[in-house]
């Protein structure tokens, strides 16, 4: 991509631009050398690929593995106390992932709903008046 704008950009560079009259060096400078990442909580993490599978195009995840042939076929089942472990485990694991809203945006969004449930609740009460009053003026 950098060489089709390379390109791109080398055919306008030193004549005015439509609007302002500014040449192409005096516009932003070209960003698509350095890596631009977002300003998320979680940038920092990676996905659990090896160096070596990052150029192929596929995940670890998605490489199937086959069970071994020595082994039986039915796998025994995990004691349920086991399995609940391991899910508390993971929720655990996911609520750390979540980003909470602090005290303002709490109050905001709280706010943000409540008047429009406010809203909402008196456009109905309006529209359902609106509508006995019809019917009882029709058949009344």
């Amino acid at each position: 991509m950098s060489e089709e704008r390379g390109t791109r950009d080398g055919d306008t560079a030193g004549t005015p631009g439509p609007r302002d009259g500014r040449t192409a060096t005096d516009a932003t400078p070209d960003v698509s050398s350095s890596v631009t990442r977002p300003s998320g909580k979680r940038s920092g993490r990676r996905s659990p690929e090896s160096p070596s599978e990052a150029g192929s195009g596929r995940s670890a995840s998605a490489v199937a593995t086959k069970p071994s042939a020595g082994k039986s076929g039915a796998k025994k089942p995990e004691n349920i106390f086991k399995r609940l472990r391991r899910f508390f485990r993971e929720v655990i694991a996911e609520l750390r992932k979540v980003i909470w809203p602090n005290r303002k945006q709490l109050v905001t969004y709280t706010t943000v709903v409540v008047v429009f449930v406010a809203v909402m609740t008196a456009f109905i009460f309006g529209i359902d008046l609106a509508f006995v009053k019809g019917v009882s003026w029709l058949f009344g």
